[in-house]
């Protein structure tokens, strides 16, 4: 297989960092779509930490080539801290990595609205990242927006604010934003590059690549739970979109799955836990659930193995990278969600409007934990059988194979079913 996209398939947090980093290492190419520094990854190697918002987490592999593509949206400052952030770490940049002067750019006002509007929405808040990402994507769409090509001419800069600042109503230094972000493109010109050529060249000798999503289904601006959503699409056709890749080129798609659910922001969450979350998560440092971008702690639930069917579909998932399970090893037991009860009666459909999941009852099967240690395991067969008995029935219930195992956030505490990349690259 040349061309596969990993996905997340809840909301976001799934682990889909790791999941790339491991793929990495066995193709040329990776690629992020769309998203901004919203979304965050952490990798962890031989006890180190690196974290990531836009770059491609595969940088960490010196064989690699990495891209940025025209759907995502890039502030320039925070990707040249980060790029920095991993120079210093020993990364190197030159000759590999790329950005689509498609892209658009998140300006200083669109972090001005972001916080605004958040604040103004009260209750009803989406519990957004302020980073300014959805008023960039709005911009976008209302032709008002201003792309990383925009920032190799001053004067077409200016123009382009001049024209925000008359349509917008707002007040800005149109001079002072233009010699910021000049200077912005200026330090990005050497990473600028026809990035939909070099993929579709890429594709033609049918080399290996990795589309690198970003967030999760059940954040998608569409088919997500609307409002409480991001701004772009973060389904597996964004791999598509955000590159100009005909959905003819892509061969896979690997769904990421906590072995539990955690969403970050509000919204609904028919499994959440309530009072039995203290309990049976009292540490969310330990579990790993504090948000790489936000600093927040993640909301914890149940998996919601109905909810994973809906998103499965959405992406055309045809495998499933299951995350986390080292985390339930402590539990007496476990629920799984495979259906939803609303007053008495079991719907036929995965709910549309947030309206639509209140006063939902999730429908459980109820597992013996197996109150044994899985981080050292490294081979299905040694898990402990409790474990395998979860795990089979979401196989079963899910309907497709499980590509990997993640026992640990380390690189090496993985249990592989099928090795989806062979070969050269």
């Amino acid at each position: 297989m040349s061309r596969v996209v990993v996905a997340g398939l809840q909301w976001g947090d799934e682990g889909k960092g790791k999941v790339i980093d491991l793929f990495s290492e066995e193709v040329k190419h990776i690629a992020r779509p769309q998203g901004g520094n919203n979304a965050g990854h952490t990798v962890i190697v031989k006890g180190r930490e690196y974290r990531f918002h836009l770059v491609p987490s595969g940088i960490l592999y010196p064989h690699t080539k990495c891209y940025i593509g025209g759907g995502t949206v890039v502030d320039p400052a925070s990707l040249l801290g980060e790029i920095k952030g991993l120079e210093e770490a020993g990364i190197s940049f030159a000759g590999r990595l790329f950005l689509s002067g498609y892209a658009h750019v998140v300006m200083p006002y669109h972090r001005e609205i972001d916080k605004r509007e958040e604040i103004a929405k009260g209750g009803a808040s989406v519990g957004t990242t302020g980073k300014g990402i959805g008023p960039c994507y709005a911009d976008k769409v209302n032709r008002l927006g201003i792309r990383l090509a925009d920032l190799e001419d001053k004067d077409r800069l200016r123009g382009k604010l001049e024209r925000v600042r008359s349509v917008r109503g707002i007040e800005i230094d149109v001079e002072e934003i233009a010699d910021e972000y000049y200077g912005y493109g200026r330090e990005l010109a050497p990473f600028i590059a026809a990035v939909e050529e070099k993929i579709f060249e890429a594709c033609k000798k049918k080399e290996k690549i990795l589309f690198e999503g970003a967030q999760g289904a059940l954040l998608d601006v569409t088919f997500g739970s609307y409002p409480f959503v991001t701004s772009s699409c973060t389904l597996s056709g964004g791999a598509c979109s955000g590159f100009g890749v005909g959905p003819t080129q892509i061969d896979r798609v690997v769904g990421v799955a906590k072995a539990y659910t955690t969403r970050v922001g509000n919204g609904p969450f028919p499994t959440e836990l309530a009072q039995e979350e203290i309990s049976l998560f009292p540490d969310h440092t330990a579990a790993r659930e504090i948000g790489v971008t936000t600093g927040r702690k993640r909301r914890i639930g149940w998996l919601d193995a109905y909810m994973l069917k809906h998103t499965m579909m959405l992406n055309g998932a045809d495998s499933i990278a299951l995350m986390k399970l080292d985390v339930l090893d402590a539990l007496e037991e476990i629920l799984v969600c495979i259906g939803y009860k609303k007053r008495g009666k079991l719907l036929a459909h995965f709910p549309i409007s947030i309206e639509d999941f209140e006063e939902l009852e999730p429908v459980y099967e109820t597992f013996e934990g197996w109150k044994s240690p899985t981080s050292e395991v490294r081979l299905y067969d040694e898990l402990p059988s409790k474990a395998k008995k979860y795990i089979r029935y979401i196989e079963q219930y899910l309907e497709i194979p499980l590509v990997l195992i993640s026992v640990g956030p380390q690189r090496h505490q993985t249990i592989w079913m099928d090795r989806i990349f062979e070969g050269s690259r």
